[in-house]
């Protein structure tokens, strides 16, 4: 049972900062591997790490003496100082990379570190303008909230001008068919790009995405789509910038999502899996870049950039992201979930799609009989999911309340997977039938 403060402090006390339902009923008391426990005893295996962050599980006991050693000798610095976990996180990062991305900065937020990157291309490039998916999500600050349009776009006056949205690519509710009923993502750029450069004032400076789509419904782009897309970019001028906040670091079975394509951005931004759950960001790009940048002035200067102890953690992920080799892992582990959420699909109709790589995998439920529409019954799934055991990540947006975020631990175990699959299975039995 909640105690009285667990039931009336977020009425009173907390600032509710997103929609209906922001604030998972119990208090958490601490977290262990797959799961989180709250104060109740009650077990949540968490199908989210977290914010979609913590890809070492909770408390890993690497991470754990990281933050020990490092806090009692060094945890921060006037920001002009350097240390050596900086030092070496740079330098260890650039190595998981390809040429040229060798330049970095370590920053806290997902959407600091693309704040950052927007405005040196801004600077680099002398545009202003801005291109991003129309169900992206890049961050609450300014320039990355003006490049965000799946929330958050009503109720505070004008966007920045000069940003422009480009129809996202989704291959299950396509919105340009080929003759044969396929999505047609080339003429759907094509078209996309048309009514961009119908827009612009010929100041386009950047094209801001990630290469799967999270927030947007866990959309993975098309092979191929990447190359294009930049294509356009270097034709107008355009710095590609790749958002990998939850798709880097072995997450999708690659070290980066983008290696699959074949291409390289002009700039790189990380966040949630750098740091395993702590805040540390990085914005990632060429000494050519740096330099133009640097030569104009480039000015992002906040208290915690380059910090050590997130730096030190930071270099502990790698550590053991390297040692495990987790993106392996990654990869047999996304194929044992998406099996198993395949073999649902066969029998509950209201799954409708199963998509994702590695273990970022979105399910996406339809209509269900009797009127159950697919928010509704996603809504309904959730809650008892966490009921029996499971948090499972549902996105939040009009429209798109049955489609669910699942991206358990990189560490996670093979009996954990399957336990989660048994849990849904029983939730979708009870709240949608077969």
């Amino acid at each position: 049972m909640l105690d009285d403060i667990a039931r009336t402090a977020p009425e009173r006390h907390l600032v509710r900062y997103s929609g209906r339902g922001v604030f998972s009923p119990g208090i958490i008391a601490r977290a262990e591997g797959s799961s989180v426990f709250t104060e109740d005893g009650h077990e949540l295996l968490d199908f989210t790490s977290g914010q979609m962050s913590a890809i070492l599980g909770h408390a890993h006991p690497e991470i754990v003496a990281t933050v020990r050693e490092q806090v009692a000798r060094l945890d921060h610095l006037y920001s002009g100082m350097l240390s050596r976990p900086v030092l070496d996180l740079a330098q260890r990062l650039a190595g998981t990379l390809p040429e040229p991305l060798d330049k970095a900065m370590f920053l806290t937020t997902g959407a600091e570190a693309n704040e950052a990157a927007l405005r040196m291309a801004k600077l680099v490039t002398g545009g202003h303008e801005v291109v991003s998916f129309a169900r992206s999500w890049h961050g609450m600050t300014q320039a990355a909230a003006n490049a965000t349009y799946s929330a958050g776009r009503v109720g505070y006056g004008p966007a920045a001008p000069g940003n422009f949205a480009l129809p996202v690519p989704d291959g299950f509710r396509p919105g340009i068919v080929d003759a044969d009923g396929n999505l047609d993502w080339r003429r759907q750029l094509d078209l996309g790009f048309d009514l961009i450069d119908a827009q612009s004032v010929g100041s386009l400076a950047a094209c801001l995405v990630e290469p799967v789509l999270s927030s947007g419904g866990v959309v993975d782009l098309p092979p191929g789509y990447l190359l294009a897309l930049r294509d356009k970019c270097r034709e107008r001028g355009m710095l590609l910038i790749l958002d990998e906040a939850q798709t880097g670091l072995c997450r999708t079975g690659d070290w980066y999502a983008f290696e699959r394509d074949g291409i390289v951005p002009d700039i790189l931004t990380l966040s949630k899996t750098l740091g395993a759950g702590l805040p540390l960001a990085a914005v990632l790009t060429s000494a050519e870049i740096e330099q133009e940048a640097h030569d104009r002035g480039f000015l992002f200067f906040t208290t915690h950039v380059n910090d050590p102890l997130p730096a030190a953690v930071g270099n502990t992920v790698l550590d053991v992201l390297s040692r495990d080799r987790l993106d392996v892992r990654a990869r047999e582990l996304g194929v044992r979930l998406r099996g198993g959420l395949a073999e649902l699909a066969g029998r509950y109709p209201v799954i409708g799609d199963v998509r994702g790589r590695g273990l970022l995998v979105g399910l996406e439920l339809v209509d269900g009989p009797g009127g159950k529409d697919a928010d509704k019954l996603g809504a309904a799934v959730t809650r008892r999911c966490a009921e029996l055991g499971l948090h499972m990540n549902i996105v939040q947006l009009p429209g798109m309340g049955g489609t669910f975020r699942i991206a358990p631990p990189l560490t996670a175990t093979d009996a954990e997977i399957d336990r989660g699959l048994a849990i849904l299975e029983t939730a979708l039995a009870e709240t949608a039938g077969r």
